[in-house]
Formats: C-alpha cells, structure tokens, sequence
C-alpha cells in the first residue's frame, strides 16, 4: 500500500482520497458528492435531507423506516401512527398547526399516474430521487417553493394552509394576526 503523503481525507463510503473540490463533509466525516448517497434508496444527499446513524448516511424517508419511532425527530407531541403520512419518516410539522386530512385531488392525481405520488403544485408524478415531503404531501424539489413570492423552502421552514405551502414572511403577512406586515 501507498503512504498518503499528503495526509488527506479519505471519503466514508469508498475510503479512497477525497479533494477540497469533491469534497462534502457531514458530522466531522469527508465524502465525495457522487458518494455522499442514502445507503439503502442511493438518492443523492445534502444537509437538509441526511439522517445519520453511526457511520451509515441515509435520507430521512429510509432513515424512518430502518429505525422507526424510537429515531431522531419522533415522540415530540403527540404519539405518532406507523400509518401517519410524514411522521413517520422524520417531517416535523410546525406547533400550533391543525392536523388536515389529504387533499382529496392528491388521490386522484396519484391513481392517474400508476401509483407514483402526484405532485399538489404540477399535477405530474413524483418518483423518489426527485421528491420532497412537506405538509403531508410529496412535491418535486422544484415545486416546492412559496405559493406567493417563490421562495425555494424546506419542510422544517414551510407553512402550509388549504392545501398550499407558504414561507414564514408570507404565510404571516398573509394569514397572520390582523394588522401584522400591513
């Protein structure tokens, strides 16, 4: 075997070197960006969508089935059902927002594109390596924006009302107290 002269950063996956440009790092571990994969559905990772269990990278939707309730991110509140749509998997829903039944079109949507989700912003199929989960229902990542001003979101910073996902600024000004951002 070679010395590694250079004392460079060997990659957590394939344990070869990995390089300042290639390089994503993740609880004081170095990846390279093609390896830096969920371990079980080889969706492409990045800081919002990693659980990390010991020295394995999952995203959160495979973390949640691996590990269940007794993982990261659950028994906060209420208990939660291995049939709940998104608690299971890690979502977090924000305080103080009422639990609302599926839109009833999303079950339309999914049976008119052969069991694939469909999306609540396009209409079109979301397949995993491109879905994101927020307010219960799966988007494409480029769907998943402000209703308002288009604001690129993630599903721990979204608000959602009637069926729709708003940043916090918007959501505010728009559902907020009376009188707030007017």
């Amino acid at each position: 075997r070679m010395p590694n002269w250079g004392g460079g950063k060997k990659c957590g996956v394939c344990q070869k070197a990995v390089y300042f440009a290639e390089e994503v790092q993740c609880e004081g571990n170095s990846f390279h960006k093609s390896c830096f994969l969920c371990m079980v559905c080889k969706k492409n990772l990045d800081s919002t969508t990693v659980a990390v269990h010991g020295e394995e990278i999952y995203c959160k939707s495979c973390y949640g089935k691996k590990y269940g309730p007794k993982g990261y991110g659950y028994g906060q509140g209420a208990g939660t059902l291995s049939t709940d749509k998104g608690e299971s998997l890690g979502i977090k829903y924000e305080e103080g927002q009422p639990h609302r039944p599926p839109n009833p079109n999303a079950a339309r949507m999914a049976q008119k594109v052969g069991g694939a989700d469909g999306c609540p912003r396009c209409g079109q199929a979301v397949y995993a390596a491109e879905k994101v989960i927020g307010a219960g229902k799966s988007w494409h990542k480029s769907c998943f924006r402000c209703a308002k001003c288009g604001k690129s979101l993630e599903s721990t910073t979204l608000a959602d009302k009637d069926g729709e996902i708003y940043c916090k600024g918007c959501y505010a000004k728009n559902f907020g107290p009376k009188g707030f951002g007017f």
